[in-house]
C-alpha cells in the first residue's frame, strides 16, 4: 500500500461475516491493481457517505440495512436500482456518487447457468430488497412471477409492482413452481437448521435457488434436493454481483470462476473448523 493505493470498502450492520473483503482483495492481488477493500460496520449512513466523499473511496458494496436509505444520499442512480428501489454499489467518479444495484445481475448470470427461465412457473420467497432485485431480473426474463412472504401486506405490494401472483403459505403445496428462490436470511448461518417454507412446496422437479451462500448447503437446499429439486447456492449470485461492482470500479474483467471456487474453498473449511 502507497499514497495511489485506492480504497474500496463494504458499508453496513452487520459486515464481519461478510466474504466481500477476501474476494475483491484477491481479485486486486490476481489482476495486480493497487487497490484494497476493506468493511466498515456503520450506523450512522449520512456520515458515512460524507466519509466517501471525504476521504476518496473509489467504491462501496452497500448491504443490509442501508441498501433503501442511502439512494437519498447519491447524485445519481440507475434505472433498474430506482425501480428496485435498492442500491448495493457506489461508484465514485471524481467526487460524484453513482449508485446502481447488481445484485439483480448477479442473480441473473448465476441462475441462467442452471436453467430457462422465460416462462417458468417460479415462486419468490421473502419480500425484502433482494427479493425486489430478483423479481426484476425475473421480470427481465419473462418468468411466470409468483410471490410469497409471510407479512401478506408487503408480498401482496411486491407482486404487484412486478406484475406478479401473491400465494399464501397454506396454498403453497398446491402451486408446482419449476424454479423457487429464497430470498430471505432464513437459514444463515449461525440458524442454519431453519428454513423458509416446508418442503411440500417442492411438487415436482426444478429447480431450487438459495441467495444465501454461508452454509453453502442451506437446510432449504438440502430438503429440495431429497425431493428431486437441482440446487444452486448463493456463491454464483455473490460472486458474480462482485464482477460487476469490479468492473464498474477499475474497469477490469474479474476472474469469476477462479473467484467461485475460492470462496467455495473458504467456506467449506470455514464449515469443517
Amino acid at each position: 500500500m502507497d499514497a495511489d493505493t485506492e480504497v474500496f470498502s463494504v458499508i453496513g450492520n452487520p459486515v464481519k461475516h461478510s466474504l466481500s473483503p477476501f474476494m475483491h482483495n484477491t481479485a486486486f492481488e490476481l489482476l495486480s491493481v493497487n487497490g484494497v477493500y476493506t468493511a466498515f460496520n456503520l450506523d450512522d449512513l449520512e456520515s458515512g457517505i460524507k466519509g466517501i466523499r471525504a476521504l476518496g473511496i473509489k467504491g462501496v458494496s452497500v448491504t443490509i440495512p442501508h441498501k433503501e436509505s442511502v439512494i437519498n444520499y447519491l447524485d445519481k442512480v440507475s434505472e433498474s436500482a430506482l425501480k428496485i428501489k435498492a442500491v448495493n454499489t457506489i461508484t465514485n467518479n471524481n467526487g460524484v456518487l453513482e449508485g446502481s444495484n447488481t445484485d439483480w445481475t448477479g442473480f441473473l448470470i448465476s441462475l441462467r447457468e442452471h436453467t430457462e427461465i422465460k416462462n417458468k412457473k417460479t415462486l419468490v420467497i421473502g419480500a425484502g430488497g433482494a427479493a425486489r432485485a430478483v423479481c426484476y431480473a425475473l421480470n427481465y426474463e419473462n418468468a411466470d412471477l409468483y410471490i410469497t412472504n409471510r407479512t401478506s401486506s408487503k408480498g401482496i405490494g411486491l407482486a404487484k409492482d412486478f406484475s406478479g401472483k401473491f400465494v399464501y403459505e397454506n396454498d403453497l403445496k398446491h402451486l408446482g413452481p419449476e424454479i423457487i428462490i429464497n430470498t430471505t436470511s432464513v437459514g444463515m448461518f449461525p440458524h442454519i437448521e431453519k428454513t423458509p417454507v416446508d418442503k411440500n412446496v417442492f411438487q415436482n422437479t426444478g429447480v431450487a435457488f438459495d441467495i444465501v451462500y454461508n452454509p453453502v448447503e442451506t437446510r432449504f437446499l438440502r430438503e429440495a434436493k431429497s425431493m428431486g429439486f437441482k440446487t444452486v447456492s448463493g456463491i454464483g449470485m455473490f460472486v458474480y454481483q462482485g464482477a460487476d461492482q469490479f468492473k464498474q470500479w477499475t474497469g477490469l474483467t474479474f476472474p469469476s470462476q477462479v473467484m467461485k471456487e475460492a470462496v467455495f474453498k473458504k467456506l467449506t473449511l470455514k464449515e469443517k473448523t
